[in-house]
């Protein structure tokens, strides 16, 4: 499909071909919502962690005779029973990642992209090079395309004053092509393309 690609100035600068393979598929919200499960199960540190009774500190001498005392029956101190003593099945370290396949992580991205084409949520432009890296052009340049909310998808490298003039406007976000996926496409309001990220999405998704 033919779209048009704007300047960071929002002026016409030509048209370019999206791929439908790529940019204009069917959009399925099971799919949408597996990946982004996934995709934040996986980020999860896992680092939690409880003591259970070999772990904790202090004696294991019985505390006082098994029958006489009028106290209940006790083995040890470190009991789950007693203050301070272990936790039973607390959590413990682990991996909260889940499994996806591969084709299905891909389906999904190509299901993003489309589901932004289909809303007119999406942008190209045709370069993300600037000339300065002072952030108040970038935020003037912004309102003129009217974001709020945006995921800026730059080529392989991003330009280094773009990077610097954009780290401190709320809610625009800024990541290379290889850093695309679906729940930062999907948290903001507008997906914004260079040209150069649609070339190597495109290449990284057909087939």
């Amino acid at each position: 499909m033919k779209f048009a690609v704007k300047t960071i100035e929002n002026k016409d600068a030509g048209q370019i071909d999206l791929d439908d393979a790529v940019f204009g598929v069917d959009v399925r919200g099971d799919v949408l919502h597996r990946m982004v499960h996934w995709q934040l199960n996986k980020r999860r540190a896992g680092t939690h962690k409880t003591k259970d009774v070999s772990e904790v500190s202090g004696t294991g001498k019985k505390p006082h005779s098994q029958k006489g005392s009028g106290a209940a029956r006790a083995g040890q101190k470190r009991r789950p029973q007693t203050k301070g003593g272990g936790v039973v099945f607390g959590p413990v370290v682990r991996s909260h990642a889940t499994g996806l396949p591969k084709k299905i992580r891909k389906l999904a991205l190509r299901m993003a992209l489309s589901a932004k084409t289909k809303g007119n949520k999406l942008v190209v432009i045709d370069t993300d090079a600037v000339k300065t890296h002072k952030t108040k052009p970038m935020a003037t340049a912004m309102n003129g395309f009217g974001f709020e909310s945006a995921l800026i998808v730059g080529g392989k490298e991003i330009d280094p004053n773009f990077a610097r003039a954009t780290a401190n406007i709320p809610r625009i976000d800024v990541v290379p092509s290889v850093g695309a996926n679906v729940y930062d496409i999907l948290r903001r309001d507008t997906l914004v393309l260079t040209k150069d990220a649609v070339s190597e999405l495109t290449e990284r998704l057909k087939g």
